[in-house]
């Protein structure tokens, strides 16, 4: 059979395009902001990850500008070579000093972090304890690692536990979760996780990637926002969110900083961190540290927001947790689809989430917000969102009477 002919075979993305639905790659001309142009109009943007609006601050722009003036677009090689530049160690050292952790390593994106961490430090004789919901990166992580992965349900303590009481005791364990997860905008049980993973001799990795800049009164994240930072063995973050940039970075202990620099094919076989992402990220950084009040405000609109989709009825995900994270249910995929492109004709920028993504029947919009969205542009995109939802039918009319039984 030819290995191609799958690819003959998938005529998905033709159908939708023909029937005016498919809402992928819409083409931006500005930059990231609360505002944009995107397919020659202006869009609110309440689907990008620009918690903490940086993308757009001038003195994070020049930041990259003078780091390309004097380092060049590029390094050539990876860490482990040539590609290591003074800017990285900085970078590192005060990331490091930001999350109290004693060291820190950086790598090129985030999906190459977790890859780069988990296989670096679980192997064949290791069990790994992963949230059903995590990161499509955890997951390919922990087959890179060789490691034995163990679910558990989503936020399920006790089914964590339950699975942690099979782990024999000659096993190296690591309890593996994100701190916010990307599609519901929930936060982890960290004092549970902190709990079992004493209980049962494990270690504790957080993906902060949705929780740095979001979490904790400076931006530190799920341990700052539950006092339990000590707790947490392996932070795991991002540049491509709160700081503005590309990349990702691990912050732990020495001897765990040392070990993955030194046994991470991820990390040992990449090119390094262009300079002007890192000096973007370092300014972020910076910056973050002056103004955690960002912080605040982020938490304030997303607020504001939540509350003004509950007032009109628009059902939500509501987590209890004021994260910028609002998923808005759809139910069905091509709802989803048609709901997304109508918001762009209105000028509000949203995201499709569909099955298997979510359950059948459980499609979203996943909307985001930036600290320095305005009440005015919430206002805005929460009226387009209630029009465009009350003007689309369902196709499934035994789904719409169960949605409509149970509003």
């Amino acid at each position: 059979m030819d290995l191609f002919k799958k690819c003959k075979d998938f005529d998905r993305v033709k159908l939708l395009k023909e029937k005016g639905l498919y809402p992928y790659f819409h083409a931006a001309q500005s930059g990231q902001n609360t505002e944009m142009i995107m397919e020659g109009h202006k869009t609110i943007m309440i689907g990008s990850n620009n918690y903490l609006g940086f993308t757009s601050d001038p003195r994070v722009i020049e930041a990259g500008v003078e780091a390309l003036k004097k380092y060049g677009s590029g390094n050539s090689g990876s860490r482990f070579l040539n590609g290591t530049l003074d800017i990285h160690i900085e970078l590192e050292k005060a990331l490091a000093n930001f999350l109290h952790k004693e060291a820190c390593i950086t790598m090129s994106t985030g999906f190459q972090t977790n890859l780069g961490i988990i296989s670096a430090i679980a192997g064949r004789n290791d069990v790994i304890l992963c949230d059903k919901e995590n990161h499509a990166s955890i997951y390919d992580a922990i087959k890179l690692s060789y490691a034995q992965m163990i679910r558990y349900e989503h936020g399920n303590m006790e089914d964590l536990e339950e699975k942690l009481k099979t782990v024999p005791e000659d096993k190296g364990i690591l309890i593996v979760t994100d701190s916010v997860f990307s599609m519901t905008g929930e936060i982890c049980n960290l004092p549970k996780l902190v709990e079992l993973k004493k209980k049962y001799g494990a270690r504790l990795m957080l993906d902060e990637a949705h929780g740095i800049g979001v979490l904790g009164k400076t931006g530190r994240g799920a341990g700052e926002h539950f006092d339990l930072e000590d707790e947490v063995d392996i932070i795991m973050g991002t540049f491509s969110k709160s700081f503005a940039s590309l990349g990702g970075f691990c912050a732990a202990s020495s001897e765990v900083i040392n070990y993955i620099q030194h046994n991470s094919r991820p990390f040992i076989f990449s090119a390094s961190i262009t300079p002007a992402s890192v000096a973007c990220a370092r300014k972020a950084l910076e910056l973050l540290e002056a103004e955690p009040e960002r912080v605040q405000n982020l938490r304030d609109i997303s607020a504001y927001m939540r509350q003004l989709l509950k007032d009109k009825g628009v059902k939500i995900i509501d987590t209890g947790f004021e994260t910028p994270i609002i998923p808005i249910y759809t139910y069905e995929d091509n709802r989803t689809f048609a709901a997304c492109n109508m918001l762009m004709e209105r000028g509000v920028y949203v995201n499709p989430v569909i099955s298997p993504a979510t359950p059948v029947g459980q499609s979203l919009l996943r909307t985001s917000y930036t600290a320095t969205h305005t009440k005015e542009q919430m206002e805005y995109a929460a009226e387009q969102i209630k029009e465009v939802l009350d003007l689309l039918p369902f196709e499934d009319k035994e789904l719409e009477a169960r949605v409509k039984a149970a509003e």
